[in-house]
């Protein structure tokens, strides 16, 4: 499926940004470099987490087991373009999975493990999906029943799962039987080529629901590029990646750039600090990402980070939320580790901060090179392949001096071309190739600064928690038929550790005991919504704030907030 417009594909190809290769020619290639290597290995624990005992595969074992993968989903009638839902944890499998759809053309749409029925009937509907694969059970939630009631109301599609459930078909047995002898005259017959897309992602923003973002085969090879390039990844490094496959910041971050540089992928899930100490020091890791309060709690109890090795590490990849001197710099001298500051997302963000082409810790903890805008020249390749420009979003005009914030316009080969079936929010977010990010930037400053944007804030009313988009529309949908209320609104309030935390204002009438947060959280778990959107503060006001439209002005109700939560 090509939704790239094919002139696009043609420009970017002739200014080399794409080489018009698949993912699956790129592991081809690593496996015939690296043969017996070790590739891949499973989270530690992982016999906790789903029951099956971890797994460590080199580059030719892992090879084997995409073919027979493969082999399955061919067996299963799958065709080209054909999209493939999965909610999976971050193992082996994940891996797979992921792989041998590159492999045969499918489209793989991964889905975070905390969505419920309510965001997995969006996206079902949305994608058309012919299959679903998932777990039989995770965490103490059954994950094959909730897929099996989802599926029932979707007649032609699928229920696949890793391992044996009461509901639908073993994928990993029926790969175990499998005859990977099939695979090669159907890659034979169906060659893939780099416009095509390999991935839906779901992001979310002001809207109500998740919003799809297809990627083609052509933006995770450059945007592996990229981000090699960017945190001086080096060939045969060993990468721990802490995050499931379903977003840019792992599959863009860690797993991609794991195959451009022929190394180790060690995977890590659900988040555990102690764990995943233990694997930096087991596997000897080399590179990883953590999010900025991980790392600023480990610098504050020395005695955590002194009791594990991590003299393997050379650098972390950080962001989701702001960076200090303090915390760059700490690192720097405790442990003689560099902290890469990466702002991204799943559209194709891509401004890194990094040792290299910002030695200064001070500055890189608040400024980002202006890679890709007009007359500012970087010697770094990432600035050679994106285009950046900062526009006034109340009169469009382009801005050039320093000090006035303005929206963050991309463009370039790391940059999707719109969502997927939305028409009318690709015409609000995109202008031509530019892509109206909804972040606030500006110009540092005069003379050296004048090389680098600075974040000022968000021009989107998104709520950013723990570097996870969270709509507040989408909550306040939900909340309408919360009892006893006659309106509520969820924002997002400042926080040291996430970067924000959700909270929900409720007007109630006179006389009216109102909910507690806990009552809000658990009307929203009714209506199967995944937990992490579930507010953690709540207030009572008068009124909302509301503007001449009768629209709620999230920044006004925001103010409330935190004015109610102080007093």
């Amino acid at each position: 499926m090509f939704l790239t417009p094919a002139e696009r594909i043609a420009d970017y190809q002739a200014r080399g940004w794409w080489e018009g290769k698949s993912v699956d020619a790129l592991f081809c290639k690593a496996v015939a470099e690296r043969g017996d290597a070790l590739a891949l290995v499973d989270p530690l624990n992982r016999e906790t987490l789903d029951g099956c005992a971890p797994e460590r595969l080199s580059w030719t074992e892992l090879d084997a087991r995409v073919d027979t993968m493969a082999a399955a989903l061919i067996e299963l009638g799958l065709k080209r373009d054909d999209v493939v839902c999965a909610q999976l944890p971050n193992t082996v499998d994940a891996v797979i999975l992921f792989l041998a759809v590159a492999r045969l053309g499918l489209i793989i749409s991964p889905i975070v493990m905390q969505y419920r029925e309510h965001e997995l009937g969006h996206i079902l509907s949305l994608t058309d999906a012919r299959a679903f694969v998932t777990v039989p059970a995770f965490h103490g939630h059954d994950y094959a029943a909730m897929a099996a009631g989802l599926i029932a109301e979707r007649p032609g599609m699928m229920l696949l799962t890793i391992g044996a459930a009461a509901q639908g078909t073993d994928l990993r047995a029926l790969a175990a039987s499998a005859d990977p002898a099939s695979v090669a005259p159907w890659c034979a017959a169906h060659p893939v080529a780099g416009g095509e897309v390999l991935t839906i992602c779901w992001t979310s923003g002001t809207e109500a629901r998740p919003k799809g973002v297809p990627r083609d085969h052509n933006h995770w090879l450059l945007n592996a590029k990229v981000v090699v390039w960017g945190t001086g990844m080096q060939p045969g490094d060993v990468l721990l990646n802490p995050f499931p496959l379903v977003n840019i910041a792992s599959i863009g971050g860690l797993m991609l750039p794991w195959i451009e540089v022929r190394g180790t992928m060690v995977l890590h899930h659900p988040f555990d600090l102690g764990v995943f100490l233990k694997q930096i020091e087991a596997e000897r890791v080399t590179y990883t990402i953590a999010p900025p309060a991980v790392l600023t709690a480990l610098l504050k109890q020395p005695q955590i980070a002194a009791s594990v090795d991590l003299s393997s590490l050379r650098a972390i990849g950080s962001g989701s939320a702001p960076l200090t001197p303090w915390l760059i710099e700490g690192w720097a001298d405790s442990h003689g580790i560099e902290i890469c500051n990466i702002f991204g997302s799943n559209e194709g963000m891509a401004l890194m901060s990094s040792p290299v082409d910002v030695p200064d810790r001070a500055e890189r903890a608040h400024y980002f090179p202006r890679f890709g805008a007009e007359g500012v020249e970087w010697d770094s390749p990432v600035s050679a392949v994106m285009r950046t420009r900062l526009v006034d979003p109340e009169t469009g005009a382009i801005i050039t001096e320093p000090g006035q914030p303005g929206e963050m316009h991309i463009a370039g080969g790391t940059v999707i071309s719109g969502y997927w079936r939305s028409p009318e929010l690709n015409a609000a977010s995109f202008d031509g190739e530019w892509f109206r990010t909804g972040d606030l930037f500006e110009i540092a400053g005069d003379g050296a600064l004048s090389r680098f944007y600075r974040f000022v804030g968000r021009s989107k009313e998104i709520i950013v928690r723990g570097g996870v988009n969270i709509s507040p529309a989408e909550i306040d949908e939900l909340l309408v038929s919360l009892p006893n209320v006659r309106e509520a609104a969820s924002v997002g309030i400042p926080d040291a550790d996430l970067g924000e935390r959700i909270a929900v204002a409720v007007v109630v009438d006179d006389g009216v005991t109102p909910p507690d947060v806990a009552a809000v959280g658990a009307h929203l778990a009714g209506a199967g919504v995944a937990v992490f959107k579930r507010p953690e503060r709540l207030v009572v006001l008068p009124a909302l704030p509301r503007n001449a439209m009768n629209k709620v002005v999230r920044a006004d109700l925001r103010a409330a907030v935190l004015a109610a939560l102080e007093s």
